[in-house]
Protein backbone atom coordinates (compact mmCIF):
# COMPACT_ATOMS: atom_id res chain seq x y z
CA UNK A 1 0.00 0.00 0.00
CA UNK A 2 1.38 3.41 -0.89
CA UNK A 3 2.55 5.83 1.78
CA UNK A 4 -0.14 8.31 0.69
CA UNK A 5 -2.93 5.75 1.13
CA UNK A 6 -1.52 4.65 4.49
CA UNK A 7 -1.39 8.24 5.65
CA UNK A 8 -5.01 8.84 4.73
CA UNK A 9 -6.37 5.91 6.70
CA UNK A 10 -3.90 6.00 9.57
CA UNK A 11 -5.33 6.33 13.07
CA UNK A 12 -2.83 9.11 13.78
CA UNK A 13 -4.69 11.41 11.38
CA UNK A 14 -8.21 10.99 12.79
CA UNK A 15 -8.19 14.54 14.15
CA UNK A 16 -7.76 15.90 10.62
CA UNK A 17 -11.05 14.31 9.57
CA UNK A 18 -13.24 16.54 11.82
CA UNK A 19 -14.94 19.46 10.13
CA UNK A 20 -15.33 22.78 11.89
CA UNK A 21 -19.02 22.63 10.97
CA UNK A 22 -19.44 19.52 13.15
CA UNK A 23 -17.82 21.17 16.18
CA UNK A 24 -19.98 24.26 15.70
CA UNK A 25 -23.16 22.18 15.55
CA UNK A 26 -22.29 20.25 18.72
CA UNK A 27 -21.45 23.48 20.51
CA UNK A 28 -24.81 25.04 19.51
CA UNK A 29 -26.53 22.04 21.11
CA UNK A 30 -24.46 22.52 24.28
CA UNK A 31 -25.24 26.24 24.33
CA UNK A 32 -28.97 25.57 23.99
CA UNK A 33 -28.82 23.07 26.86
CA UNK A 34 -26.88 25.44 29.11
CA UNK A 35 -29.24 28.33 28.42
CA UNK A 36 -32.28 26.15 29.05
CA UNK A 37 -30.83 24.90 32.36
CA UNK A 38 -30.12 28.46 33.52
CA UNK A 39 -33.59 29.68 32.58
CA UNK A 40 -35.21 26.73 34.34
CA UNK A 41 -33.09 27.32 37.46
CA UNK A 42 -33.97 31.03 37.44
CA UNK A 43 -37.68 30.91 36.70
CA UNK A 44 -38.59 27.32 37.56
CA UNK A 45 -36.77 26.80 40.86
CA UNK A 46 -35.96 30.39 41.74
CA UNK A 47 -32.34 29.65 42.59
CA UNK A 48 -30.14 32.59 43.53
CA UNK A 49 -27.13 32.48 41.21
CA UNK A 50 -24.81 34.94 39.53
CA UNK A 51 -26.92 34.88 36.41
CA UNK A 52 -25.10 37.80 34.82
CA UNK A 53 -21.81 35.94 34.89
CA UNK A 54 -23.51 32.68 33.88
CA UNK A 55 -25.06 34.23 30.80
CA UNK A 56 -21.75 35.93 30.04
CA UNK A 57 -20.01 32.52 30.00
CA UNK A 58 -22.68 31.15 27.66
CA UNK A 59 -22.38 34.31 25.56
CA UNK A 60 -18.65 33.72 25.11
CA UNK A 61 -19.46 30.37 23.48
CA UNK A 62 -22.05 32.03 21.26
CA UNK A 63 -19.55 34.68 20.14
CA UNK A 64 -16.95 31.99 19.46
CA UNK A 65 -19.39 30.05 17.33
CA UNK A 66 -20.48 33.15 15.38
CA UNK A 67 -16.87 34.08 14.65
CA UNK A 68 -16.18 30.54 13.43
CA UNK A 69 -19.28 30.60 11.21
CA UNK A 70 -18.51 33.91 9.51
CA UNK A 71 -14.70 33.75 9.34
CA UNK A 72 -14.03 30.15 8.32
CA UNK A 73 -15.61 28.06 5.53
CA UNK A 74 -18.06 25.36 6.58
CA UNK A 75 -15.96 22.55 5.09
CA UNK A 76 -12.76 23.53 6.92
CA UNK A 77 -10.97 20.51 8.39
CA UNK A 78 -9.46 21.14 11.79
CA UNK A 79 -5.88 20.20 12.55
CA UNK A 80 -4.78 18.27 15.64
CA UNK A 81 -3.92 21.46 17.51
CA UNK A 82 -7.15 23.22 16.49
CA UNK A 83 -9.25 20.28 17.64
CA UNK A 84 -7.44 20.15 20.97
CA UNK A 85 -7.91 23.89 21.53
CA UNK A 86 -11.62 23.59 20.71
CA UNK A 87 -12.07 20.82 23.27
CA UNK A 88 -10.00 22.65 25.90
CA UNK A 89 -12.15 25.75 25.40
CA UNK A 90 -15.33 23.73 25.91
CA UNK A 91 -13.96 22.11 29.08
CA UNK A 92 -12.87 25.44 30.57
CA UNK A 93 -16.16 27.08 29.64
CA UNK A 94 -18.11 24.26 31.30
CA UNK A 95 -15.79 24.34 34.32
CA UNK A 96 -16.31 28.07 34.86
CA UNK A 97 -20.06 27.62 34.52
CA UNK A 98 -19.94 24.85 37.16
CA UNK A 99 -17.85 27.13 39.41
CA UNK A 100 -20.67 29.68 39.29
CA UNK A 101 -23.40 27.08 39.93
CA UNK A 102 -22.28 24.98 42.89
CA UNK A 103 -19.31 22.98 41.58
CA UNK A 104 -19.76 19.26 42.12
CA UNK A 105 -23.02 19.88 43.95
CA UNK A 106 -24.44 20.62 40.53
CA UNK A 107 -25.84 17.40 38.99
CA UNK A 108 -24.65 18.57 35.56
CA UNK A 109 -21.01 18.32 36.66
CA UNK A 110 -20.88 14.86 35.11
CA UNK A 111 -21.00 16.50 31.64
CA UNK A 112 -17.25 17.10 31.95
CA UNK A 113 -16.81 13.50 30.78
CA UNK A 114 -18.21 14.34 27.31
CA UNK A 115 -15.39 16.48 25.90
CA UNK A 116 -12.77 14.11 27.32
CA UNK A 117 -14.40 11.15 25.57
CA UNK A 118 -14.48 13.06 22.29
CA UNK A 119 -10.79 13.89 22.66
CA UNK A 120 -9.96 10.21 23.11
CA UNK A 121 -11.85 9.43 19.91
CA UNK A 122 -10.26 12.02 17.64
CA UNK A 123 -6.97 13.22 19.14
CA UNK A 124 -3.55 11.65 19.54
CA UNK A 125 -2.57 9.94 22.78
CA UNK A 126 -0.53 12.92 23.97
CA UNK A 127 -3.32 15.41 23.30
CA UNK A 128 -5.89 13.11 24.91
CA UNK A 129 -3.74 12.79 28.04
CA UNK A 130 -3.44 16.57 28.22
CA UNK A 131 -7.21 17.05 27.96
CA UNK A 132 -7.95 14.29 30.52
CA UNK A 133 -5.38 15.72 32.97
CA UNK A 134 -6.86 19.19 32.68
CA UNK A 135 -10.38 17.83 33.22
CA UNK A 136 -9.36 15.87 36.33
CA UNK A 137 -7.47 18.89 37.72
CA UNK A 138 -10.47 21.15 37.09
CA UNK A 139 -12.90 18.73 38.77
CA UNK A 140 -10.54 18.44 41.75
CA UNK A 141 -10.48 22.23 42.10
CA UNK A 142 -14.26 22.45 41.84
CA UNK A 143 -14.45 20.09 44.80
CA UNK A 144 -13.19 22.92 47.05
CA UNK A 145 -13.62 26.12 45.08
CA UNK A 146 -17.09 27.07 43.84
CA UNK A 147 -19.92 29.47 44.45
CA UNK A 148 -22.79 27.94 46.42
CA UNK A 149 -26.24 27.11 45.14
CA UNK A 150 -28.83 29.21 47.02
CA UNK A 151 -32.60 29.12 47.08
CA UNK A 152 -34.83 32.22 47.13
CA UNK A 153 -34.66 32.06 50.92
CA UNK A 154 -30.82 31.98 50.61
CA UNK A 155 -30.55 28.46 51.94
CA UNK A 156 -27.39 26.81 50.62
CA UNK A 157 -28.02 23.64 48.69
CA UNK A 158 -25.17 21.16 49.11
CA UNK A 159 -24.86 17.43 49.36
CA UNK A 160 -23.03 15.64 52.23
CA UNK A 161 -19.28 15.43 51.92
CA UNK A 162 -19.32 11.67 51.45
CA UNK A 163 -21.52 12.05 48.36
CA UNK A 164 -19.49 15.05 47.19
CA UNK A 165 -16.30 12.99 47.23
CA UNK A 166 -18.29 10.17 45.67
CA UNK A 167 -19.23 12.47 42.79
CA UNK A 168 -15.59 13.46 42.37
CA UNK A 169 -14.47 9.82 42.36
CA UNK A 170 -17.22 8.83 39.92
CA UNK A 171 -16.30 11.64 37.51
CA UNK A 172 -12.58 10.83 37.64
CA UNK A 173 -13.24 7.12 37.08
CA UNK A 174 -15.64 7.93 34.24
CA UNK A 175 -13.02 10.17 32.60
CA UNK A 176 -10.36 7.46 32.78
CA UNK A 177 -12.63 4.59 31.78
CA UNK A 178 -14.39 6.39 28.92
CA UNK A 179 -11.06 7.65 27.58
CA UNK A 180 -9.39 4.23 27.64
CA UNK A 181 -12.43 2.41 26.30
CA UNK A 182 -13.08 4.93 23.52
CA UNK A 183 -9.41 4.96 22.59
CA UNK A 184 -9.28 1.18 22.42
CA UNK A 185 -12.42 0.86 20.32
CA UNK A 186 -11.53 3.55 17.82
CA UNK A 187 -7.95 2.25 17.51
CA UNK A 188 -9.22 -1.23 16.68
CA UNK A 189 -11.68 0.22 14.18
CA UNK A 190 -8.92 2.22 12.50
CA UNK A 191 -6.57 -0.78 12.44
CA UNK A 192 -9.28 -2.97 10.97
CA UNK A 193 -10.14 -0.36 8.33
CA UNK A 194 -6.47 -0.03 7.37
CA UNK A 195 -6.03 -3.81 7.24
CA UNK A 196 -9.16 -4.28 5.15
CA UNK A 197 -7.93 -1.60 2.74
CA UNK A 198 -4.62 -3.46 2.44
CA UNK A 199 -6.54 -6.69 1.85
CA UNK A 200 -8.63 -5.11 -0.86
CA UNK A 201 -5.52 -3.75 -2.54
CA UNK A 202 -3.84 -7.16 -2.37
CA UNK A 203 -6.88 -8.82 -3.93
CA UNK A 204 -7.10 -6.11 -6.60
CA UNK A 205 -3.44 -6.62 -7.43
CA UNK A 206 -3.89 -10.39 -7.69
CA UNK A 207 -6.95 -9.89 -9.89
CA UNK A 208 -5.04 -7.50 -12.16
CA UNK A 209 -2.21 -10.00 -12.47
CA UNK A 210 -4.72 -12.71 -13.29
CA UNK A 211 -6.43 -10.56 -15.91
CA UNK A 212 -3.08 -9.51 -17.36
CA UNK A 213 -2.01 -13.12 -17.57
CA UNK A 214 -5.24 -13.91 -19.38
CA UNK A 215 -4.64 -11.16 -21.91
CA UNK A 216 -1.11 -12.38 -22.53
CA UNK A 217 -2.27 -15.98 -22.85
CA UNK A 218 -4.90 -14.92 -25.34
CA UNK A 219 -2.30 -12.90 -27.27
CA UNK A 220 0.05 -15.87 -27.31
CA UNK A 221 -2.74 -18.07 -28.59
CA UNK A 222 -3.79 -15.63 -31.32
CA UNK A 223 -0.20 -14.88 -32.40
CA UNK A 224 0.80 -18.52 -32.49
CA UNK A 225 -0.27 -19.07 -36.11
CA UNK A 226 1.35 -15.89 -37.54
CA UNK A 227 4.61 -16.65 -35.74
CA UNK A 228 4.57 -20.23 -37.01
CA UNK A 229 3.99 -18.93 -40.54
CA UNK A 230 6.89 -16.49 -40.21
CA UNK A 231 9.12 -19.26 -38.92
CA UNK A 232 8.17 -21.63 -41.75
CA UNK A 233 8.59 -18.97 -44.42
CA UNK A 234 11.97 -17.88 -43.08
CA UNK A 235 13.14 -21.50 -43.08
CA UNK A 236 12.15 -21.87 -46.76
CA UNK A 237 13.94 -18.61 -47.59
CA UNK A 238 17.07 -19.87 -45.87
CA UNK A 239 17.05 -22.97 -48.10
CA UNK A 240 16.51 -20.92 -51.25
CA UNK A 241 19.18 -18.34 -50.37
CA UNK A 242 22.00 -20.78 -49.66
CA UNK A 243 24.05 -19.09 -52.40
CA UNK A 244 23.44 -15.58 -51.01
CA UNK A 245 24.98 -15.50 -47.53
CA UNK A 246 23.94 -11.93 -46.66
CA UNK A 247 20.26 -12.48 -47.45
CA UNK A 248 20.38 -15.91 -45.80
CA UNK A 249 21.62 -14.27 -42.58
CA UNK A 250 18.66 -11.87 -42.69
CA UNK A 251 16.24 -14.78 -43.09
CA UNK A 252 17.94 -16.58 -40.17
CA UNK A 253 17.58 -13.43 -38.05
CA UNK A 254 13.85 -13.30 -38.85
CA UNK A 255 13.46 -16.92 -37.74
CA UNK A 256 15.48 -16.30 -34.58
CA UNK A 257 13.36 -13.29 -33.60
CA UNK A 258 10.14 -15.24 -34.28
CA UNK A 259 11.37 -17.94 -31.87
CA UNK A 260 12.20 -15.23 -29.35
CA UNK A 261 8.69 -13.75 -29.61
CA UNK A 262 7.23 -17.20 -29.06
CA UNK A 263 9.37 -17.78 -25.95
CA UNK A 264 8.52 -14.37 -24.50
CA UNK A 265 4.79 -14.87 -24.97
CA UNK A 266 5.01 -18.36 -23.53
CA UNK A 267 6.81 -17.16 -20.39
CA UNK A 268 4.48 -14.20 -19.91
CA UNK A 269 1.41 -16.35 -20.41
CA UNK A 270 2.32 -19.03 -17.89
CA UNK A 271 -0.28 -17.62 -15.49
CA UNK A 272 -2.82 -16.97 -18.23
CA UNK A 273 -6.31 -17.92 -17.22
CA UNK A 274 -8.47 -16.40 -19.90
CA UNK A 275 -8.99 -19.78 -21.51
CA UNK A 276 -12.04 -21.22 -19.81
CA UNK A 277 -10.36 -24.65 -19.66
CA UNK A 278 -7.66 -23.07 -17.48
CA UNK A 279 -10.01 -21.28 -15.10
CA UNK A 280 -10.28 -24.45 -13.10
CA UNK A 281 -7.57 -26.94 -12.29
CA UNK A 282 -6.88 -29.84 -9.95
CA UNK A 283 -6.52 -28.81 -6.33
CA UNK A 284 -2.90 -29.93 -6.27
CA UNK A 285 -2.09 -27.71 -9.25
CA UNK A 286 -3.65 -24.64 -7.64
CA UNK A 287 -1.75 -25.24 -4.38
CA UNK A 288 1.54 -25.72 -6.20
CA UNK A 289 0.89 -22.55 -8.21
CA UNK A 290 0.36 -20.61 -4.97
CA UNK A 291 3.68 -21.93 -3.59
CA UNK A 292 5.68 -21.34 -6.77
CA UNK A 293 7.16 -17.90 -5.81
CA UNK A 294 8.60 -19.40 -2.61
CA UNK A 295 10.12 -22.59 -3.99
CA UNK A 296 13.62 -21.16 -4.44
CA UNK A 297 14.11 -19.34 -1.16
CA UNK A 298 16.50 -21.80 0.50
CA UNK A 299 13.81 -23.94 2.20
CA UNK A 300 12.55 -27.31 1.00
CA UNK A 301 8.82 -27.30 0.20
CA UNK A 302 7.21 -30.75 -0.09
CA UNK A 303 3.71 -31.45 -1.40
CA UNK A 304 1.75 -34.47 -0.24
CA UNK A 305 -1.60 -35.45 -1.71
CA UNK A 306 -3.10 -37.84 0.77
CA UNK A 307 -5.53 -39.39 -1.72
CA UNK A 308 -2.64 -40.16 -4.11
CA UNK A 309 -4.37 -38.36 -6.99
CA UNK A 310 -4.45 -34.77 -8.10
CA UNK A 311 -7.75 -34.10 -6.44
CA UNK A 312 -11.00 -32.51 -7.56
CA UNK A 313 -10.96 -29.67 -10.01
CA UNK A 314 -11.51 -26.33 -8.28
CA UNK A 315 -12.05 -22.81 -9.49
CA UNK A 316 -8.77 -20.90 -9.57
CA UNK A 317 -9.83 -17.81 -7.64
CA UNK A 318 -7.42 -14.92 -7.09
CA UNK A 319 -8.32 -14.71 -3.38
CA UNK A 320 -7.68 -18.43 -2.93
CA UNK A 321 -4.29 -18.32 -4.65
CA UNK A 322 -3.17 -15.15 -2.91
CA UNK A 323 -4.35 -16.36 0.52
CA UNK A 324 -2.55 -19.70 0.24
CA UNK A 325 0.53 -17.91 -1.08
CA UNK A 326 0.64 -15.70 2.00
CA UNK A 327 0.32 -18.70 4.32
CA UNK A 328 3.09 -20.57 2.51
CA UNK A 329 5.27 -17.46 2.57
CA UNK A 330 4.80 -17.21 6.33
CA UNK A 331 5.75 -20.89 6.73
CA UNK A 332 8.87 -20.48 4.56
CA UNK A 333 9.91 -17.35 6.47
CA UNK A 334 9.86 -19.08 9.85
CA UNK A 335 10.82 -22.65 8.92
CA UNK A 336 14.26 -23.96 9.81
CA UNK A 337 14.63 -26.00 6.64
CA UNK A 338 11.38 -27.64 5.55
CA UNK A 339 7.75 -26.82 4.79
CA UNK A 340 5.08 -29.46 4.13
CA UNK A 341 1.87 -28.74 2.22
CA UNK A 342 -0.79 -31.44 2.43
CA UNK A 343 -4.03 -31.64 0.47
CA UNK A 344 -6.91 -33.93 1.27
CA UNK A 345 -10.61 -34.12 0.57
CA UNK A 346 -13.72 -36.16 1.18
CA UNK A 347 -17.29 -36.00 -0.03
CA UNK A 348 -18.03 -32.87 2.01
CA UNK A 349 -14.83 -30.88 2.50
CA UNK A 350 -11.50 -29.97 0.94
CA UNK A 351 -8.48 -29.63 3.24
CA UNK A 352 -5.13 -27.89 2.85
CA UNK A 353 -2.59 -28.10 5.69
CA UNK A 354 0.59 -26.02 5.74
CA UNK A 355 3.25 -27.08 8.24
CA UNK A 356 6.83 -26.03 8.95
CA UNK A 357 9.66 -27.13 11.22
CA UNK A 358 10.13 -23.73 12.86
CA UNK A 359 9.44 -22.68 16.43
CA UNK A 360 5.70 -22.35 15.85
CA UNK A 361 3.31 -19.59 16.79
CA UNK A 362 3.84 -17.80 20.12
CA UNK A 363 1.44 -19.63 22.47
CA UNK A 364 0.04 -16.41 23.93
CA UNK A 365 -0.88 -15.15 20.42
CA UNK A 366 -2.54 -18.24 18.94
CA UNK A 367 -5.99 -17.00 19.91
CA UNK A 368 -5.31 -13.65 18.22
CA UNK A 369 -3.78 -14.88 14.98
CA UNK A 370 -5.64 -13.30 12.09
CA UNK A 371 -6.11 -9.99 13.89
CA UNK A 372 -4.33 -7.12 12.13
CA UNK A 373 -1.40 -5.27 13.67
CA UNK A 374 -0.41 -7.66 16.44
CA UNK A 375 2.65 -5.98 17.86
CA UNK A 376 5.25 -7.60 20.03
CA UNK A 377 8.86 -6.85 20.90
CA UNK A 378 11.22 -9.21 19.14
CA UNK A 379 14.51 -10.52 20.42
CA UNK A 380 17.69 -9.97 18.45
CA UNK A 381 17.77 -13.62 17.34
CA UNK A 382 14.27 -13.21 15.85
CA UNK A 383 15.36 -10.09 13.97
CA UNK A 384 18.30 -12.01 12.55
CA UNK A 385 15.98 -14.80 11.31
CA UNK A 386 13.63 -12.44 9.51
CA UNK A 387 15.14 -8.94 9.15
CA UNK A 388 12.71 -6.16 8.47
CA UNK A 389 9.74 -8.12 9.83
CA UNK A 390 8.02 -6.37 12.72
CA UNK A 391 5.41 -8.95 13.66
CA UNK A 392 2.41 -6.89 12.60
CA UNK A 393 0.21 -9.84 11.64
CA UNK A 394 -1.07 -8.04 8.55
CA UNK A 395 0.00 -10.81 6.15
CA UNK A 396 -1.92 -13.46 8.07
CA UNK A 397 -4.91 -11.14 8.35
CA UNK A 398 -4.93 -10.66 4.57
CA UNK A 399 -4.61 -14.40 3.99
CA UNK A 400 -7.36 -15.20 6.49
CA UNK A 401 -9.72 -12.55 5.11
CA UNK A 402 -9.23 -13.58 1.48
CA UNK A 403 -9.60 -17.30 2.19
CA UNK A 404 -12.71 -16.76 4.32
CA UNK A 405 -14.13 -14.74 1.43
CA UNK A 406 -13.78 -17.88 -0.70
CA UNK A 407 -15.76 -19.86 1.91
CA UNK A 408 -12.88 -21.34 3.91
CA UNK A 409 -12.42 -21.79 7.65
CA UNK A 410 -8.92 -21.48 9.10
CA UNK A 411 -7.38 -22.91 12.27
CA UNK A 412 -3.91 -22.26 13.68
CA UNK A 413 -1.96 -24.56 15.99
CA UNK A 414 1.51 -25.74 16.93
CA UNK A 415 2.68 -29.26 16.15
CA UNK A 416 3.17 -31.79 18.95
CA UNK A 417 3.65 -35.53 19.00
CA UNK A 418 4.89 -38.16 21.42
CA UNK A 419 5.42 -40.96 18.94
CA UNK A 420 8.84 -39.83 17.76
CA UNK A 421 7.59 -39.35 14.22
CA UNK A 422 7.77 -36.47 11.82
CA UNK A 423 5.43 -34.35 13.91
CA UNK A 424 8.16 -33.93 16.55
CA UNK A 425 9.82 -31.47 14.17
CA UNK A 426 6.66 -29.55 13.36
CA UNK A 427 6.33 -25.91 14.30
CA UNK A 428 3.29 -24.00 13.08
CA UNK A 429 0.31 -25.75 11.49
CA UNK A 430 -2.35 -23.93 9.51
CA UNK A 431 -5.39 -25.86 8.29
CA UNK A 432 -7.73 -24.45 5.66
CA UNK A 433 -11.07 -26.18 5.14
CA UNK A 434 -13.54 -25.43 2.37
CA UNK A 435 -16.98 -26.98 1.97
CA UNK A 436 -16.61 -28.98 -1.22
CA UNK A 437 -19.55 -27.28 -2.91
CA UNK A 438 -17.88 -23.86 -2.48
CA UNK A 439 -15.04 -24.78 -4.84
CA UNK A 440 -16.29 -27.48 -7.18
CA UNK A 441 -20.00 -26.80 -7.60
CA UNK A 442 -21.32 -26.44 -11.12
CA UNK A 443 -22.86 -23.08 -10.25
CA UNK A 444 -19.55 -21.72 -9.04
CA UNK A 445 -17.54 -22.97 -12.00
CA UNK A 446 -20.10 -22.60 -14.71
CA UNK A 447 -20.20 -24.45 -17.93
CA UNK A 448 -17.16 -24.39 -20.14
CA UNK A 449 -18.78 -23.44 -23.41
CA UNK A 450 -16.56 -21.80 -25.99
CA UNK A 451 -13.59 -19.61 -25.34
CA UNK A 452 -14.38 -15.92 -25.82
CA UNK A 453 -13.27 -14.19 -28.98
CA UNK A 454 -10.54 -11.61 -28.46
CA UNK A 455 -11.06 -8.65 -30.72
CA UNK A 456 -8.07 -6.45 -31.42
Amino acid sequence: MSDFSTELISADRRSNWIRLRTIILVRWIAIAGQAAALLFAQFGFGLELEYGLCYLVVGVSIIGNLIAVFVFPENKLLSETENMLMILFDILQLGFLLFLTGGLNNPFSFLVVGPVTISALVLSVRSSLLVATLAIAMVSMLLQFHMPLRTQQFFILRIPDVFLFGNWGAIVIAILFSSLYSRRVVSEMSSMAEALAATQMALAREQKLTDLGGVVAAAAHELGTPLATIKLTSAELMEELHDKPELREDAALIREQADRCRDILRSMGRAGKDDLHLRRAPLSTVVEEAAEPHMDRGKAVYFEHLNLVEGPEVLRRPEMVHGLRNLIQNAVDFARSTVWVETDWDDDNIFVRIMDDGEGFPPHLIGRIGDPFIRRRRAEKDRAKRPGYEGMGLGLFIAKTLLERSGAELSFANGSSDDGGQDDDLGAIVEVIWPRDKLVSVDAIGSLGQNPQHIA
